[in-house]
């Protein structure tokens, strides 16, 4: 299996542990010309930007490590544009969270950073 057929596998599962845990997802692998979001959905009150990192060994690190700060700016501009473009008032809660799959353990991380500029 390639790469990309594995990461949407992969957030595949995640939709499917998300929607278990009572998410309700709005929009998948939304793009603009900056980049990407994997997820966007809400949990309870909150307005949360999912990025689904996947590993299948420890030689390139855990998938959390790959949620640098260069992608947490680029998925907090996209995060702009689609708040923008779905005219989300200015106080709806927004958190930023990372599903982390290594291997076959998942590990939804809540609010997994902060908004950056």
């Amino acid at each position: 299996m390639n790469t990309r057929a594995t990461g949407a596998q992969k957030e595949e599962q995640v939709c499917a542990y998300l929607l278990s845990k009572g998410v309700k997802i709005t929009e998948r692998n939304f793009r603009n010309r900056q980049g990407e979001i994997d997820i966007v959905g809400y949990d309870g009150p909150y307005l949360v930007f999912f990025e689904v990192k996947y590993r299948s060994g420890k030689s390139r690190g855990s998938a959390a490590e790959a949620v640098g700060i260069a992608k947490q700016k680029k998925i907090c501009r996209v995060a702009d544009y689609y708040r923008y473009l779905h005219h989300c008032a200015e106080d709806t809660p927004v958190r930023f969270d990372v599903v982390a799959v290594d291997g076959d353990a998942l590990r939804w991380m809540k609010n997994a950073f902060a908004y950056v500029r």
